[in-house]
Order: C-alpha cells, then sequence, then structure tokens
C-alpha cells in the first residue's frame, strides 16, 4: 500500500507508555500510519478505538498487528504483514517490554524464570524484532529505530543516592541472610534495561553507515502498570502521568533529538552510561 505517511511500528502500544506515544502522534499536525504492536489484537482495536474518541480529529491512520517478543514465530509473521501491506517501516519503536522482579518477590516466579522472563522480553525478543524488520527500515528515507530505555539502568547512577528515587533502587539493606526487600526490587528490569543500552549501540555501529538513526529513550519514572505495584501508588512515589514519555517519544520521531542520535536520552540531558 504506497503511502506519503510515515509508518511507524510500536510495540506494546495499547497500553502506558505506549498508548501515551500513539495519542501524542495523533495529535501531531503530522500524518502517520501507526501500527499497534500487541500480543492480543483486540486490545490493541480497544486502544485504536480510545485514541479516535481522544483524538477524533487526527490525521493519522491507526492498525494493529500480534506481536509477542517471546515468540519467533509471532515476529515473523508480524514483519511479513508489515512488509506485504506496506513495503517499508520509516520508525520501529521498541517500546513493549517486562518487569518481573515483583512476580519473583510474590513467588509467583522463580528467580531463574524471572531473570530469563526479563532477559526474553526486554533484549532477546526486542532483538529478533529489530533483526527481522531492519529490511523494511532500510527502504526509508529517513528510517528511525527507537528503543526504550530505563533510568535505573545507567552504572555510573548506582553509586549516587541523593534523590528519593535513587535512595529507594540504590539503597543496601542491613546485614544478613535472608535480605529482607527495601524500596523497590528491580535488579532483573534493571539488569536487561542495562543489556538493552549495548544492544542499542550495537546496532547504531551496525546500522551507521546505511544512515538508520538510533536512540535508547529513557522516558523518566511515570505512572505505568510495568512495576506490578499499581499506577496510583507509583504516583505517590513521584511518578509522572505516561503522557510526559509519550510527547518526548514523539519529538524524538519528529526529529528535535536528532543531534543526540546514538546516545541514551532523557528530556532534558544525555543519560550517562
Amino acid at each position: 500500500m504506497a503511502t506519503e505517511k510515515k509508518i511507524l511500528l510500536i510495540t506494546g502500544g495499547n497500553t502506558g507508555l505506549g498508548f501515551e506515544a500513539v495519542k501524542a502522534l495523533c495529535e501531531s499536525q503530522k500524518a502517520y500510519e501507526i501500527i499497534i504492536g500487541c500480543r492480543t489484537v483486540s486490545k490493541g482495536d480497544d486502544a485504536i478505538a480510545k485514541i479516535k474518541k481522544l483524538v477524533p480529529q487526527t490525521a493519522s491512520t491507526l492498525n494493529t498487528v500480534q506481536v509477542d517478543l517471546e515468540s519467533d514465530e509471532s515476529l515473523e509473521r508480524a514483519v511479513a504483514e508489515i512488509s506485504s501491506k506496506y513495503g517499508r517501516l520509516d520508525v520501529l519503536i521498541n517500546n513493549g517490554g517486562g518487569s518481573f522482579d515483583y512476580e519473583i518477590l510474590q513467588g509467583r516466579m522463580s528467580l531463574r524464570e524471572g531473570f530469563n522472563a526479563s532477559w526474553n522480553v526486554n533484549v532477546t525478543g526486542t532483538h529478533i524484532l529489530t533483526t527481522l524488520a531492519v529490511p523494511l527500515l532500510l527502504k526509508s528515507s529517513d528510517p528511525r529505530l527507537i528503543f526504550i530505555a530505563s533510568g535505573t539502568a545507567t552504572l555510573t547512577e548506582t553509586e549516587r543516592s541523593d534523590t528519593p528515587a535513587l535512595q529507594r533502587i540504590n539503597a543496601s539493606p542491613p546485614a544478613g541472610w535472608p535480605k529482607q526487600a527495601i524500596g523497590m526490587s528491580t535488579t532483573a528490569y534493571r539488569s536487561s534495561k542495562t543489556g538493552l543500552n549495548m544492544l542499542m549501540r550495537e546496532w547504531r555501529r551496525t546500522l551507521l553507515n546505511d544512515g538508520v538513526k538510533v536512540w535508547a529513550v529513557s522516558p523518566g519514572f511515570l505512572a505505568t502498570g510495568l512495576a506490578g505495584v499499581g499506577a496510583e501508588k507509583l504516583k505517590q512515589m513521584g511518578a509522572l502521568d505516561p503522557s510526559v514519555g509519550g510527547n518526548f517519544l514523539k519529538d524524538v520521531v519528529e526529529g528535535k533529538r536528532d543531534h543526540d542520535e546514538g546516545k541514551v536520552i532523557r528530556k532534558d540531558m544525555i543519560q550517562p552510561y
């Protein structure tokens, strides 16, 4: 299907940060062909219906495709469907991800299960989808590849505790064993997101001479359902509305951070590795 609109795939676009990014793009004066990738197509359809009510005047077009980051077959089908329908991809936002530390803490997952799930969804599945989608990106005149980073993943800031947020994730528990959980338990999540930073750098190296612009976007501490503790509790801890991150992502798509390409970026700075 020939179209002058930018064709954009965003995984996990039916909820949280992904939903807000889709909404922000629909509010833009620019028109997009937005493909929401999610595990359950009906949830993507529900998100589209909601956005059409919120932004009825949008010039963008919305569709959904089934994307399960834990299934190679799902990813292969999704990319084949996009290739058949559109023939190219201008923007890939690797937003889909998971946090399983709370499942470990509650005993619903073993330590191995939780760590493997964190890496499988946040790193491995993302890498496989990107690998499959690159040939479509290379058909774009302005290809953009975005990974969703985390402020918890920076190695440099593990040595800091000068803000409440850093105190929560970096504080050391009292001596003795077993350790009691303090603050937020994010070991599996932040380890996988640190790995994702390297994945972004590897893709930037790989695609540098192809003209693909690559970023890891660190959207900030947002009140989404990702941590498994509830949006309201996160807001009480200082989390911002997910729309803040959604508008930030739109700005990156629309070129406002092109000068920071190849970096892990926050809204107002480069995030240290």
